[in-house]
């Protein structure tokens, strides 16, 4: 890892943790809030600043680690664009048309401006084919990239879910490039999980309510970057896992939001439409806690992350991987 490493992710934790306090007020006054009620079980108004603060504090120790940030351009642009298009949404609710506008404008800056493109599916069939892509390669990519950002966004329905599960992401990613001695790929995911951690301390409260919301601007920025790192390390010659592995790492937001959006087009709905069907929305109805449904997410998320490593780790052939995450996705439905 670089020298810089350790300042960067200390200004990454120390910028969001001081835009967190700072903002919370600032946000009140302009009502970008959260006010409970409807779909809601939160009980009073709450800030939603976590993605601003995020993206902030990690832009801010990118620029500080000394990496070469001229591939990562495309990246911060994107972001750029979605924490605007985010907190608009937040602020007065705009159409599913224009988020997806700008989630598509996001994708298409990292397909186009920096070459960050699914070219390849991996041997998902055959362990003697490649399934190339092709023409199709960036309209896959737009497709991934969107379905990612709406997956996180639509997991952000219990205190530090979406976050956790980006989190759990991540880490794997930087276990993966750890252990095959390329650390310096997973570089810039270091500051990135320390603004997350830093998020956490005031949205995941052991005792009483969460201080701070995360809010449009920040699930999609990080079902953007995650999306964005998956695609790194899972494409191109010098590949740091196959692409099944990435299916694993986030299988518990990608099965949930492919599930529902499934049965809402069946039922002729938009598969944008909110409902109370997601996984975390079942447990709630069920009587447990918001708690309690987390830790039930979050080792599910754990063991599914952990069986994409294991497959990853142990060299099981990835068709193998492949259609047992299919066999997991038949199993949610």
């Amino acid at each position: 890892m670089p020298e810089g490493l350790g300042i960067a992710a200390t200004t990454a934790f120390g910028v969001t943790v001081l835009l967190l306090w700072v903002l919370g007020p600032i946000a009140t006054r302009i009502n970008l809030v959260d006010h409970p009620g409807g779909r809601k079980h939160h009980a009073q108004p709450t800030p939603l600043i976590g993605g601003i603060a995020i993206v902030t504090g990690f832009s801010l120790a990118a620029l500080a680690s000394g990496l070469p940030l001229s591939p990562f351009r495309a990246l911060f642009g994107g972001a750029l664009i979605l924490v605007i298009v985010g907190v608009l949404d937040d602020l007065r609710e705009l159409s599913p048309r224009s988020r997806l506008l700008a989630q598509l404008g996001a994708g298409f800056l990292m397909a186009v401006g920096a070459d960050v493109v699914l070219t390849d599916l991996g041997y998902l069939l055959d362990p003697d084919w490649l399934m190339v892509l092709g023409f199709l390669a960036i309209p896959y990519t737009l497709f991934a990239a969107t379905g990612l950002m709406n997956a996180i966004n639509m997991s952000d329905g219990v205190d530090g879910l979406s976050a956790s599960l980006v989190l759990i992401a991540l880490f794997s990613m930087v276990l993966v490039a750890s252990t095959s001695g390329q650390s310096d790929k997973a570089s810039l995911l270091v500051p990135l999980l320390a603004a997350l951690l830093a998020f956490l301390l005031f949205n995941l409260r052991p005792r009483g309510h969460a201080l701070v919301f995360m809010g449009d601007a920040g699930s999609l920025v990080l079902g953007f970057a995650l999306c964005w790192f998956l695609i790194r390390f899972s494409q191109g010659p010098d590949r740091l896992m196959a692409p099944v592995t990435a299916l694993w790492l986030i299988a518990l937001p990608l099965i949930d939001t492919l599930v529902i959006m499934g049965r809402r087009i069946t039922k002729g709905q938009s598969p944008f439409r909110a409902d109370r069907q997601h996984c975390h929305h079942i447990l709630l109805a069920a009587g447990f806690s918001p708690k309690q449904a987390l830790g039930i997410m979050l080792l599910l998320a754990l063991s599914a992350a952990g069986i994409g490593l294991a497959g990853h780790f142990l060299g099981i052939p990835e068709h193998i991987m492949f259609w047992g995450f299919m066999a997991l996705l038949g199993l949610h439905a």
